[in-house]
Parts: C-alpha cells; sequence; structure tokens
C-alpha cells in the first residue's frame, strides 16, 4: 500500500475525497490531510511519503511552489496536482519541476482512478514488483487517460484533429506559447508518444474512415488527409494498417 498525503486548503473538498473514494482499491493510503504546501513540505521531510494530491492555489505556499522544493531537494514523491485553472503557464511550470499528472477541478472518479492506476503502475516499476504490491488487480491505462484533461493537452490534441491535413509543429508551439522544440519533449513526456507519430496516426484514422465510405479513390483521399504524393500517402497507410488503401477499401 502506497502512503499518499492530501493537501488542500479547502476542508470540504478535502474531506470529501478522502471519505468517498476507494483509496485502498487503488492501492493508496491517505496517512496525512494539510491545508497549505508548507504543512506538507515539513511532514514529507520527516516522514515517509509516496505521493501527494495537492491543489494548486493555495496560502503560504502553494501547489507549484510545493513541487518545485520536491524537484529541488530530490524527494521521491510523486505528484498529482489539481487545479481550477486552465492555465498554460502553471501547466509549463509544473512539467518542468517534473509533475506528471495534472488534473482539472473538480476531480472525477473515472479521471481520478485512471491517475491513480497509472502511479501505482510507476510506482510498482521503480520498486521492481509490478504487479506484487497489495493490491492484485490488474492496471490497465489507455493512451492519454492520465492527462485527458490537461489544457496543454487538450488543446493540441483538438487543434491537430481539426488541422490534421497541414499541421506542424511551430502551429502547435504558437497556440501553446512555447517554442517548437519544447513542445516536442513536453507533448511525449506527457503522452508517451512522439508529437509527429501522433499526427500520423491522426491522418490515418482519417483516411480510413473515408476508405469505408466507398466514395474516394485512393488518391482522392491522399489529398483529403494531407498527402500531396499519393505514393507516400499509400506507404505510409501500408505500415500503419499493414494492407494497402486498396486493399483496406476491398476488406470494408
Amino acid at each position: 500500500m502506497y502512503k499518499l498525503a492530501f493537501v488542500d486548503d479547502e476542508t470540504t473538498t478535502r474531506d470529501t475525497l478522502c471519505s468517498c473514494f476507494p483509496w485502498e482499491k487503488a492501492g493508496f493510503e491517505i496517512v496525512a490531510q494539510f491545508g497549505n504546501g508548507m504543512e506538507a513540505l515539513k511532514y514529507m521531510l520527516q516522514h515517509d511519503l509516496d505521493a501527494i494530491l495537492c491543489d494548486i492555489k493555495m496560502p503560504v505556499m502553494n501547489g507549484i511552489e510545493l513541487s518545485r522544493e520536491i524537484h529541488e531537494r530530490k524527494l521521491p514523491i510523486q505528484v498529482i496536482l489539481l487545479s481550477g485553472l486552465r492555465d498554460f503557464e502553471l501547466a509549463r511550470q509544473a512539467i518542468s519541476y517534473g509533475v506528471r499528472h495534472y488534473m482539472m477541478k473538480p476531480a472525477k472518479f473515472q479521471n481520478l482512478h485512471d491517475v491513480l492506476m497509472h502511479l501505482k503502475q510507476e510506482l510498482d516499476e521503480k520498486k521492481g514488483s509490478v504487479g506484487g504490491s497489495d493490491s492484485n488487480e490488474s492496471i490497465q491505462v489507455e493512451a492519454n487517460a492520465t492527462f485527458s484533461d490537461h489544457p496543454v493537452i487538450q488543446r493540441i490534441h483538438h487543434y491537430v484533429e481539426a488541422e490534421y491535413r497541414n499541421v506542424t509543429l511551430e502551429d502547435v508551439a504558437r497556440i501553446v506559447h512555447m517554442n517548437p522544440s519544447y513542445v516536442s519533449s513536453y507533448f511525449r513526456k506527457l503522452t508517451g508518444h512522439k508529437f509527429s507519430d501522433y499526427v500520423l496516426a491522426v491522418r490515418m484514422k482519417k483516411a480510413a474512415e473515408l476508405l469505408r465510405e466507398h466514395r474516394w479513390k485512393a488518391l482522392e483521399v491522399s489529398e483529403m488527409v494531407g498527402y500531396a504524393n499519393a505514393k507516400n500517402f499509400i506507404r505510409a497507410f501500408k505500415q500503419y494498417y499493414g494492407k494497402t488503401p486498396g486493399q483496406f477499401k476491398h476488406e470494408h
């Protein structure tokens, strides 16, 4: 069972989540509650702790400042940040301090469950005992589930879904106010996927949808999903699905 502390200046929020969420089934035990980051920091310097669930906006020491202290002191504590603010700057600061789990308030049951399952898996792997902790439940986390509510990743996803034909890393960097190289590493760190692979997956998904309609030729679909060269499209499609667009269309 992993030890987790809850840090939030809203007593009602702490009481509700601590009493209503099945922490033990997720593999965690709430060992302490605090109203600000300073109280939490004093505790973690004297006690063993595996993770914290922490609000961002708090008096004395906020969640970002606490994350920085944990990062600079190299404390082996994982951080889940809760925020009622969709603020890109806060998200950038959080990731620079090693925070990999960022959720929007109010925390939804399924999202919190997914985040904790992902976190538990990471902690199991660090201890070299995947699946060998107190809980014998299998751990399955869908791609990107951990950051389904992450504001920056959400915006990137929405933009790519709309502009997949011509989207570039520079375009995405501009809309989230980051430089391209930072966006690339940022996206991969949070999602586990390269940005280019994600764009390819979106294009291939759209191409498959168009081919299933049986209204378009492969050349037309190629242009519709952003390929100027049909040969490049056919090659990419075959590598992705294991069959040519013609074969795919025939089978569907």
